[in-house]
């Protein structure tokens, strides 16, 4: 049997964060009434003429500069000619051959691979080259019933970034990925929600399989509009097994140039239509709206290009020390680092490496049941700073720590007060710990001999007994070491 290479290019459309659309004013928000938030502009009216959103073409070249893209001296936008219902002046508002970046790449976070994937990257470090990232207006959302279909224009006309990569990503683990670590970017730039719940992010994915040795590239498959990481991935496996299938001949279709729907209940693709080729599409320049030079735009906004994720998790690595897993881990999302930032700020002689495990190991698992995540977090940074010093000046111990913990995080509260209702405070003074030591040695000379001929069990022994003769209240640390003073000398 032959082996088949898979090769993946992906079209993601990302709504951008814009109080008003592309094309006019109308507001952009998720959830109004359906058709409340239009204008003749939107609905694609006689005589209605497009107003270039200024601030929808910043953010696109932010994104670009994000992402390595060159942008152009001058730009321009084009009518793309098709005939549907979302769009009822029979062509979109787009650009072709002169978009507003080029170029570019997405580099792959190791936590963006789906979790079972994680210990297995085939290509660690990768970045997936970008082809080019274009700002057009999105169309109307169309809702597909039994018998007839219903169109809600309140999102056409929403500033809408394509970016299209290379055909560069070689398996659906990496087509998550490069999706996760998208996504990670346009948050971090605040460029995009990139929320693929409410449509705010969707991916067209273009699939193609070749025989090992082929240089040639397969027969381009196209995807449409998948808006889920598990369904993308489930989708790529799927189509990927069909087209190998034709290849082989065990299954009679052939493979054509086409765009086919994702049906992930039954697991199977469909086709939807032949797929048009560019010239299908009889683009030319928008009569109505002339083309933009750039420098001044690129000028102004290369300052604004913000720390991204794979930068944060260096920083968080080189001056707090965290391991590469942990510093991952942080800076996979924006409000958490913030977070973590922020606790760290408080008090600098907190270790930032005992604050990134109880962040990750205690705070991030008590979040995961909490609606609003990071965001809605009782314990705000200041008061788990102020718990972490608690322990280590060595006043509690790690397990009482963690129910202080458990109790700021149902009921909030500060440290120190839970820590005093609880009655939790150690006992560090040295003399009413030695007072504790020279009861149990005095009645337990066996477990002094035992220590003396070198069993370090003993001494923990030694320690368990303090730790109960005080209540749990003796400070572990400090009863090591009065033992060890007093039998060893």
């Amino acid at each position: 049997m032959p082996k088949y290479i898979l090769t993946i290019g992906l079209e993601v459309h990302a709504q951008l964060t814009t109080r008003s659309k592309m094309f006019c004013g109308c507001p952009v928000e998720f959830g109004a009434e359906p058709n409340t938030l239009t204008c003749p502009t939107c609905l694609g009216l006689p005589g209605a003429l497009p107003v270039l959103n200024e601030g929808a073409i910043e953010k696109t070249i932010l994104t670009g500069m994000m992402l390595g893209c060159t942008t152009p001296p001058v730009v321009k936008w084009d009518r793309k000619n098709y005939f549907y219902p979302d769009m009822p002046k029979n062509y979109q508002i787009t650009q072709f051959d002169l978009p507003l970046c080029l170029g570019g790449g997405v580099p792959l976070y190791d936590l963006a691979y789906p979790k079972d994937a994680q210990k297995t990257i085939a290509n660690p470090g990768k970045v997936v080259k970008l082809t080019r990232i274009h700002l057009e207006e999105d169309v109307a959302k169309s809702t597909h019933h039994d018998k007839f279909t219903t169109i809600d224009f309140n999102r056409a006309g929403t500033p809408l970034m394509e970016i299209v990569s290379d055909p560069d990503i070689d398996s659906a683990e990496e087509a998550v990925a490069y999706l996760n670590s998208l996504r990670q970017i346009l948050i971090y730039g605040g460029v995009s929600d990139a929320d693929m719940e409410k449509g705010q992010m969707r991916a067209d994915v273009n699939i193609s399989v070749r025989p090992e040795g082929q240089k040639e590239l397969g027969v381009k498959i196209e995807l449409k509009n998948i808006n889920s990481m598990s369904a993308i991935r489930r989708a790529i496996k799927a189509e990927t097994e069909r087209q190998i299938d034709v290849l082989e001949g065990r299954n009679p279709e052939k493979l054509v140039q086409s765009t086919r729907r994702w049906d992930d209940d039954a697991g199977v693709t469909t086709k939807m239509r032949d797929k048009e080729d560019s010239h299908d599409y009889r683009y030319f320049p928008d009569p109505d709206l002339i083309p933009l030079r750039t420098e001044s735009l690129v000028t102004r906004i290369r300052p604004l290009v913000p720390e991204l994720p794979h930068e944060k998790r260096a920083r968080f690595e080189s001056d707090y020390g965290c391991s590469a897993y942990d510093a991952d881990v942080l800076a996979s999302e924006k409000e958490l680092a913030a977070y973590y930032e922020a606790a760290v700020a408080v008090n600098t002689q907190v270790p930032a490496k005992k604050l990134a495990n109880w962040v990750i190991n205690d705070l991030l698992g008590l979040l995961k049941d909490t609606e609003g995540g990071i965001n809605a977090c009782p314990v705000k940074p200041e008061a788990l700073s102020e718990l972490v010093a608690v322990v280590e000046a060595g006043k509690i111990s790690n397990n009482q720590a963690k129910e202080v913990f458990a109790e700021m995080f149902a009921n909030g509260g500060s440290a120190s007060n839970i820590i005093k209702a609880k009655g939790f405070e150690q006992v560090s003074d040295t003399g009413a710990l030695e007072a504790i030591v020279d009861q149990i040695i005095a009645s337990n000379p066996e477990k002094v001999a035992e220590v003396k001929g070198g069993n370090e069990k003993a001494m923990n022994w030694f320690t368990g007994q303090a730790m109960k003769a005080s209540q749990g209240k003796a400070n572990p640390k400090i009863v090591t070491e009065i033992v060890r003073k007093k039998v060893l000398g």
